[in-house]
C-alpha cells in the first residue's frame, strides 16, 4: 500500500503531469500526419528523456505513443492515408464512412473504442504483469533462454507473411548485437579496429534511423499528394457512441482481448492486432456483407484491438525485458538509461515505480477522450501543414538526438546507416520489428545460452529437464515443426488423392 501511495504521489506532481500533457499533445499531432507513426513519435523522444528522471521519462513514451496510434485514424478518415500502421487495417471503411457523410461517426467510434480497449489492456497489464513477475523470480538462465528463443518464434511467425524474410530480419538484428566487447568471452567482435565499435552498435541512435530517418527517405520518394473529402466543420463526434456500445459489446470486449493477447507476443504489436481484429469482425459478424462498403463494426473492433496492444506489449517487456514490440522495445533501452532494469526484480526493488506506469496508464487513456476530441476539431488545420516544412525538421531533430545520447558524430552516422538500411528492407519486404528484436535480446540470448551450458556442464538435454524450461522448449519445437508436418501432411493428402 505504501508503494501504490508512492506512486500517486510520484506521478502527481505538476512537472510529471506538464510532462504527460505536452507528450499527449505531442503524440497526437505526430499520429495525425501521415507517415510519421507512432514508433517514430517514440523515437524522437528518447533524446528529450535523457534528461528527465524516470517516472517522467517513461510517462512521457506511453503517453506520446497512446495518442499517436489513436491520431493515425484521423487521416485515415479524412485523406484514407492512415497516420499509423495501427490505423491502417481500417483505413479504407473509415474513409468511406466519410464520403457517406459520417466522418462524424467514424471518427467518434476511433476515439472512444481505442480509450476503452485501451483500458481493458490498462487493467490487463495492471494485473497479470506482478503475478508473472512472481512466477519470474523463479527463472533461471533455461528458462529466460527458452523464453529469448520463443519470442524469437513469435516475431518471425506473426510479423510478417513471409517467414524467410522475417528469419534473414532476424539474424541481421542478432548480427548487430554481435558487434563489440560485451560477450561471455569478452573478445573483440566485428570491431574492424574501431574503438567506436567496441563498445557495440547503441541501440537508441540505431532505432531513431530505423524509424525515423527511414521515414523520412519514403517521403522524399513519394509523388502522390492525398485529397481530404470533409470541407465542413464537425459535428458532435460523441453522438451515437452509447447505442454503439450497446449494439456492439461482444466486438469491443474481442477486439480489446485479442489486441491484449497479440501485443504481448514479442514482436507483435498494435499493428498486427489491428489487422487480426479486423479479420475477425469480419468473419463472424451478422452483416459481413457491408465491411468493405463504410460499415463502422470492423472499426469498433479494429480500434479497441490498437490501443488494448499497448497494455499487452508491456507485460513482457516489465516482466521478462521482452519487447512485446517496437515501441517497447525503445522503452526498454529507456528503462535500462534510467537505472530501471526491467525483469522480475523491478517489482521487488521499485515497486513505487511500477506502480506509477500504471497510473500513467490509466491517466493517458482518460486524458484521451478531451484531446482527442480537440485533435478531430482542429485536424483539418493539422493535415494541412506542409510535409516539406516538417520532414527537414524531423531530420535535424534525429541528427541531434542520435549526437546527445553518447555525445558522439559516430551516433550520427548509425543512425543514417540505420535508416538507410530499413528504407532498403522495408522496399524489399523484409520487417524491421524481428531486426530490432534481434538488436534487443541478442546479448540476453547469448549470455543465457552459454550460463546455462556451464551450469549443465555442456548437457545440452540439461535445457528441457527442469519443467517450465522443458514446457518452454517443447512448445518452442512444436511452433517450429508445425510448417514443416503441415508440408508434409499436405503431399501426402495429395498423393492420396491421385
Amino acid at each position: 500500500m505504501d508503494a501504490v501511495t508512492a506512486a500517486f504521489g510520484l506521478v502527481f506532481e505538476p512537472y510529471v503531469l506538464l510532462v504527460i500533457l505536452l507528450s499527449a499533445i505531442y503524440g497526437l499531432f505526430v499520429g495525425a500526419i501521415p507517415g510519421l507513426t507512432a514508433t517514430m513519435a517514440t523515437a524522437l523522444l528518447v533524446p528529450v528523456t535523457f534528461f528527465m528522471a524516470p517516472v517522467p521519462a517513461v510517462a512521457a513514451i506511453v503517453t506520446a505513443t497512446a495518442m499517436a496510434i489513436f491520431a493515425g485514424d484521423i487521416p485515415s478518415a479524412l485523406l484514407r492515408m492512415p497516420g499509423t500502421p495501427a490505423s491502417a487495417a481500417y483505413a479504407d471503411e473509415a474513409y468511406l464512412m466519410t464520403k457517406k457523410g459520417q466522418a462524424e461517426l467514424a471518427l467518434g467510434a476511433g476515439l472512444v473504442f481505442s480509450v476503452l480497449g485501451g483500458i481493458f489492456g490498462v487493467m490487463v497489464l495492471v494485473f497479470a504483469a506482478p503475478a508473472l513477475a512472481e512466477v519470474a523470480l523463479k527463472f533461471s538462465s533455461f528458462e529466460y533462454f527458452w523464453l529469448v528463443v520463443l519470442g524469437f518464434t513469435c516475431a518471425i511467425f506473426i510479423a510478417g507473411t513471409d517467414p524467410l524474410k522475417g528469419i534473414v530480419s532476424l539474424l541481421l538484428g542478432l548480427l548487430i548485437a554481435c558487434v563489440g566487447l560485451d560477450n561471455p568471452a569478452g573478445a573483440p567482435r566485428y570491431t574492424f579496429g574501431n574503438a567506436e565499435l567496441t563498445g557495440g552498435i547503441s541501440l537508441i541512435p540505431l532505432m531513431i534511423g530505423m524509424f525515423a530517418i527511414s521515414e523520412v527517405l519514403r517521403f522524399a520518394s513519394r509523388v502522390d499528394k492525398p485529397v481530404m473529402v470533409v470541407d465542413r466543420p464537425f459535428g458532435n463526434v460523441f453522438a451515437g457512441m452509447w447505442a454503439l456500445i450497446k449494439k456492439y459489446p461482444l466486438q469491443l470486449f474481442r477486439g480489446s482481448a485479442l489486441g491484449t493477447l497479440v501485443g504481448a507476443l514479442p514482436g507483435a504489436g498494435a499493428d498486427i492486432a489491428a489487422w487480426m481484429s479486423y479479420a475477425m469482425a469480419k468473419k463472424f459478424s451478422k452483416e459481413p456483407e457491408k465491411f468493405g462498403t463504410g460499415h463502422v463494426e470492423g472499426i469498433v473492433e479494429s480500434g479497441a484491438a490498437n490501443n488494448s496492444a499497448l497494455g499487452g506489449a508491456w507485460i513482457p517487456a516489465l516482466v521478462f525485458g521482452i519487447p512485446g514490440d517496437s515501441i517497447t522495445a525503445i522503452a526498454i533501452g529507456v528503462l535500462y538509461m534510467k537505472n530501471m532494469n526491467p525483469g522480475p526484480m523491478l517489482f521487488v526493488e521499485n515497486p513505487q515505480n511500477i506502480y506509477a506506469v500504471f497510473i500513467v496508464f490509466v491517466l493517458a487513456q482518460l486524458l484521451m477522450l478531451p484531446l482527442g476530441w480537440a485533435a478531430i476539431k482542429v485536424a483539418k488545420r493539422i493535415l494541412r501543414i506542409p510535409a516539406t516544412v516538417l520532414m527537414p525538421l524531423i531530420l535535424l531533430f534525429c541528427i541531434v538526438g542520435s549526437f546527445a545520447i553518447n555525445n558522439s558524430l559516430f551516433g550520427v552516422i548509425v543512425m543514417l546507416v540505420a535508416g538507410v538500411a530499413a528504407f532498403f528492407m522495408e522496399r524489399w519486404g523484409f520487417p524491421i520489428a524481428p531486426t530490432i528484436l534481434g538488436v534487443v535480446l541478442g546479448t540476453m540470448l547469448e549470455e543465457h545460452f552459454f550460463s546455462s551450458l556451464v551450469k549443465a556442464d555442456g548437457n545440452f538435454l540439461a535445457f528441457f529437464e527442469r519443467p517450465i524450461a522443458g514446457t518452454l522448449g517443447a512448445l518452442t519445437l512444436l511452433i517450429w515443426l508445425t510448417p514443416l508436418l503441415g508440408r508434409v501432411l499436405g503431399r501426402k493428402g495429395a498423393l492420396r488423392a491421385r
